[in-house]
């Protein structure tokens, strides 16, 4: 039977994710501010607007369209999902709310020269694409490479590590862009697969449909 998998999405569609998740062998359901439900196999946070920066005990430094509604329910969701060790993939805001959850901080507005190599081009209308580095043998060095291009489009970054949060990827800048857990079924990503596999396959990164091979892999443990 196929791994149930609960996406957590903002108000807008998520059928990139929902793809993804179906080609790697899953069942999708997405829904935008989802109750707990722990009939699911796993929890994929998808990307969106930013963090409430007072759930990491920050005044606002640059913090824009914050929905806490949304805030409320994942942070319910995560809570949930680690009590009961069941799986966890993070997208972009996802990366970055897994890791405040773990008691993580977040650099709220990532300053120039680095902020405009992972910031929306406006004047293009698409989004970056950067080069990351890979630990030495980690699974993204396996899967990818030493070095590989991806792509890029947010403007806040994880600072203070949650705790057993081990970073696995690094952009030019030393912006932490992956994340495994030490202990727990946790993988997190500041860059966004969905739009890097599949019918968004693009020439200029790798890949990124294995991520979502990876986690169904975790979900059917």
């Amino acid at each position: 039977m196929a791994p149930k998998i609960l996406l957590s999405r903002s108000k807008s569609s998520a059928e990139a994710y929902e793809k993804a998740v179906e080609a790697a062998g899953g069942a999708p359901t997405s829904a935008y501010c989802p109750q707990v439900d722990m009939s699911y196999d796993g929890l994929i946070l998808c990307g969106g607007d930013d963090v409430d920066p007072s759930r990491y005990g920050q005044e606002n430094r640059g913090s824009k369209d914050i929905d806490l509604d949304r805030d409320a329910a994942e942070f319910a969701l995560i809570e949930a999902y680690l009590q009961a060790g069941k799986p966890i993939l993070g997208i972009c805001r996802g990366h970055q709310i897994l890791n405040i959850a773990l008691g993580g901080t977040l650099i709220q507005d990532l300053p120039a020269p680095a902020g405009l190599f992972h910031t929306y081009d406006s004047e293009k209308e698409t989004e970056r694409v950067h080069p990351v580095h890979a630990a030495p043998r980690s699974w993204f060095g396996e899967t990818w490479g030493d070095l590989f291009a991806v792509n890029s489009h947010h403007h806040q970054v994880a600072d203070r590590l949650g705790e057993g949060f081990v970073p696995m990827l690094w952009s030019e800048s030393g912006v932490v862009e992956g994340m495994l857990h030490e202990s727990r079924p946790l993988l997190c990503v500041q860059f966004h697969p969905e739009r890097m596999c599949l019918d968004h396959r693009r020439a200029d990164t790798v890949d990124g449909f294995p991520i979502f091979q990876k986690f169904l892999q975790m979900c059917a443990k």
